[in-house]
């Protein structure tokens, strides 16, 4: 039924009382006349002021409906990234439970992590999303799970028990050990004369804090020389693996500050163990330290059972570890993490046929980034030439990613080659070729391989999505995930938890969003304190189940944006397919 305007209501009202009273009038004494008279005026009156009110109140309404569609103005702070600390990003994830120290309770476990109800479910989104991609939405990808522990002879075979193996210093003094190559020293010398005075002695870090600590160091250096003050040449810093004996003697350990480092040594990294009830040198074995040799060794397996021809890939997600000399940044480098690798075999060939392949994962594995969230002005490109180049390898770029320590990388892509299918041939002594139909002929399989550590990307993603805000005068901080990957999608808010009508309806609607995503509860205090709770996690979308829910026809919820803070209202049997087009891109 169409609305009639308060104008033309007012009308038919006036009219209506007017003649009413005609006919009062013809019938009444003659003695009553004016006060019929008066009481119709006053009726009249009446229906005036309560037309007016409700104009006034119809007005109101569309107004506070247009405010609500629209959302409070939102005030992006555009430094908010450049100003983060690597601090505020462990804080931030141990208060929210996305990731917490192992073994807390006994003072932690240097090198190891738990992720907690929110971090596992991110961990689980990613995870998902990776394998959506590369896995079940390409046909030319079979996936595998493979074990934690080879036959031994798995890493004799690939190198890795002979040349696994980073750079390692040690201080005499505190018994402290540290990666070469992540220690960085530079001579003090004075700028008048070229006169050096000592060394300092820094872990990597950006630029801008290295030379902090470096200056900080310097100071010492020139009071201790008694040249206080005095100016100095810029900092020419190297690795302590491009250092000599002679310098050795004069830099300053991180840990005693005195010149108590050992020369650099090599350490392997593949944790050991013992399988079966003896614990000789016969039931030696190793935890993986990456999840490629398990791919490469069921390569006949996997190509046989699936069919699959060249060119093909073969994925896995699974723990790697490795025994880090000085874990560090958090989850970027720590002893246990998670890998997603495929490993993409090709037919043999120089440039011409490996390149392609090797452009086309470059191109893949960047949208793939981009599209679970990743900030594109974050990332970089770092081409390996030269000796950054493993021995086997026929090229490697990495996508690098700025984290609030550095430019670090983030994933590499490499051309393989046949270096690992060909060890393997040769230290188990079965054939792993693949005979090509069109070629009629047999040959080992080259391969791309693009990998991508799980704990890196969560990192990553969590410092894209760090954001802040003024919204209606007041900051707001939160994470805005990509829905893809945001650990809650969905926060169902009654308006009142006290009145059961506006709970049962708010209960239903969230029991069938619970079916299809993780979606949380929240019916405690005000409601703009439950949107910002939903804010600091991620969540991309508040549902607030109200009185014109259950009261008006069409039962519509206010469904508001996290990120515009824009509110629509939608009638509940639309709620679903709104959501899925948002969250699942379909």
């Amino acid at each position: 039924m169409p609305r009639v305007p308060p104008s033309a209501l007012l009308l038919l009202t006036a009219s209506a009382l007017s003649t009413d009273t005609m006919f009062a009038a013809a019938f009444a004494p003659r003695s009553a006349a004016p006060s019929l008279a008066r009481n119709a005026a006053s009726r009249v009156a009446s229906t005036i002021r309560m037309s007016t009110a409700e104009a006034e109140s119809s007005a109101e309404e569309k107004k506070e409906e247009k405010e609500e569609a629209k959302g409070p103005a939102v005030e992006p702070v555009p430094d908010a990234y450049e100003k983060l600390k690597m601090d505020d990003v462990v804080s931030l994830c141990k208060r929210r439970g996305i990731i917490f120290p192992s073994s807390e309770i006994y003072n932690g476990f240097a090198g190891f992590y738990d992720y907690g109800p929110l971090g596992s479910e991110l961990k689980r989104n990613v995870k998902d999303a990776w394998w959506r991609n590369f896995v079940q939405g390409r046909e030319d990808v079979v996936g595998l799970d493979s074990s934690i522990i080879h036959n031994p002879t798995t890493w004799k075979s690939s190198g890795h028990l002979d040349g696994f193996s980073d750079p390692m210093v040690d201080c005499k003094e505190t018994k402290l050990r540290y990666r070469a190559d992540q220690l960085f020293c530079a001579p003090v010398n004075l700028a008048e004369d070229g006169t050096n005075l000592g060394y300092v002695c820094v872990h990597e870090s950006t630029d801008e804090q290295m030379m902090k600590d470096a200056k900080k160091m310097a100071k010492k250096v020139l009071k201790e020389a008694d040249k206080k003050g005095e100016k100095i040449e810029p900092f020419l810093f190297k690795d302590l693996t491009e250092v000599d004996e002679d310098v050795m003697t004069q830099v300053p350990s991180p840990g005693s500050g005195k010149p108590t480092l050992t020369m650099p040594r090599d350490f392997n990294l593949m944790f050991q163990t013992n399988v079966g009830a003896m614990s000789d040198a016969s039931s030696v074995a190793y935890l993986r330290p990456e999840t490629a040799q398990g791919i490469f060794i069921n390569f006949k397996n996997a190509q046989g059972t699936s069919r699959a021809k060249v060119p093909f890939g073969i994925a896995q997600i699974g723990k790697a570890f490795r025994n880090e000399i000085t874990p560090r940044n958090f989850i970027f480098r720590s002893r246990e993490f998670e890998q997603m690798e495929v490993e993409y075999f090709i037919p043999p060939g120089g440039e011409e046929v490996w390149k392609p392949y090797h452009e086309k994962w470059l191109e893949d594995s960047k949208n793939f980034l981009v599209s679970v969230g990743l900030r594109d002005d974050l990332m970089g490109w770092d081409v390996h030439e030269g000796d950054s180049l493993a021995h086997y390898a026929l090229a490697c770029t990495d996508v690098t990613f700025r984290f609030p320590f550095g430019e670090q990388e983030l994933m590499g892509i490499a051309a393989r080659g046949d270096f690992d299918l060909t060890q393997h041939s040769e230290g188990s002594g079965k054939a792993l070729d693949y005979y090509c139909d069109q070629a009629k002929e047999k040959y080992i399989p080259h391969c791309i391989e693009p990998s991508l550590g799980v704990d890196r990307l969560v990192l990553a993603l969590i410092c894209s999505a760090y954001a802040e805000d003024i919204v209606d005068g007041e900051k707001r901080s939160y994470l805005k995930f990509h829905p893809s990957v945001a650990p809650v999608k969905v926060s169902v808010l009654p308006l009142l938890k006290n009145k059961p009508a506006l709970v049962s309806v708010a209960r239903e609607l969230f029991e069938k969003l619970q079916r299809r995503w993780n979606v949380q509860w929240d019916a405690s205090g005000a409601i703009g304190r439950r949107y910002r709770r939903a804010d600091e996690v991620g969540t991309p979308f508040c549902i607030t189940v109200d009185f014109d829910t259950i009261e008006k026809e069409g039962k519509t919820v206010t469904i508001r944006d996290r990120d515009t803070t824009e509110q629509i209202r939608l009638p509940m049997d639309e709620v679903i397919p709104y959501l899925s087009e948002k969250i699942d891109g379909y």
